[in-house]
């Protein structure tokens, strides 16, 4: 390993993450060194780690390499795997603007949520699609400070427990997950939303994404609120043939949902980049144990 490891630093709506440029997949990020990275205190900080890889050079994309040329190998905070992140696709996007690796226009990315569409706007937004949501079936409850909810469970390539209430108070701190019912729904656990209505069409929320806790904004959240919301208000554009368009507030910022007839599902919003520089690979091996 080089004794130097570049490394950026970008946000999406306030979803903050450490991005690892890694073109042949040379840098090994086990989970502790991901976790060391994000530490907001000891660390860079960040919601989780952006590693950038050609899908060629890494095992679980190579089957992707000839539909996208690069790789979102995206780490939780906690240094858990996740399968997506609407946020760290944005800011993904936006790195490889940065780096000259594309442009203005359309691109693919590769996640293990599969291959992601994506176009970068002249002003900046930056959309991608997320593909169809699922709805599995069967009642599901999460609670807080012993108050239950019900709640729609949403699957964007992860799981999303959405939950309508009368203030975001009523989540409580979110520093814990909040407990769900029944077990069975989410085996490797759930992204946690509760909403509360700002008037047609425009919702806000709080979340808290599994393995990272509370967030500033969470991209596969807003995409699941807007689906819950959709079929709540009789508003499922796979039943009426017209897109339902929401805005959905989050503490970082604001997201517009789009869910066309076909079920595919369009997110738009901002990404930045606000640093670069170099880590100690002795640190990070240090700090990794």
């Amino acid at each position: 390993m080089s004794t130097r490891i570049p490394f950026l630093k970008g946000h999406g709506t306030e979803n903050d993450f450490v991005i690892v440029p890694d073109p042949e997949n040379a840098v090994e990020l086990s989970p502790a060194a991901v976790a060391a990275l994000c530490d907001r205190r000891a660390g860079i900080g960040g919601d989780g780690v952006l590693h950038v890889v050609r899908s060629a050079a890494h095992p679980e994309a190579r089957g992707m390499a000839a539909e996208a040329e690069w790789f979102m190998d995206y780490r939780n905070a906690d240094g858990s795997v996740a399968e997506m992140c609407g946020n760290g696709v944005r800011v993904f996007a936006r790195y490889l603007q940065h780096a000259g690796h594309t442009t203005e226009g359309d691109l693919a990315i590769a996640t293990r949520g599969g291959v992601k569409t994506v176009h970068i706007a002249k002003d900046g937004d930056i959309t991608v699609g997320m593909g169809r949501a699922r709805l599995p079936e069967g009642d599901v409850t999460v609670s807080v400070g012993g108050r239950s909810w019900p709640a729609r469970n949403v699957n964007m390539g992860n799981p999303h427990a959405v939950a309508f209430v009368d203030d975001l108070a009523d989540a409580g701190d979110l520093l814990s997950p909040p407990p769900f019912g029944p077990a069975s729904a989410y085996p490797d656990g759930v992204n946690v939303e509760f909403v509360v209505d700002r008037g047609p069409r425009h919702v806000a929320l709080r979340v808290h994404e599994r393995g990272s806790g509370e967030t500033r904004s969470c991209g596969t959240g807003a995409c699941a609120v807007a689906v819950a919301a959709a079929r709540r208000d009789g508003a499922d554009p796979t039943a009426t043939g017209t897109p339902a368009t929401y805005t959905v507030d989050l503490p970082g910022g604001t997201l517009v949902i789009t869910e066309r007839p076909d079920g595919e599902i369009e997110m738009t919003g901002p990404a930045v980049i606000v640093a670069e520089g170099e880590i100690d690979a002795k640190w990070l091996e240090t700090a990794a144990g």
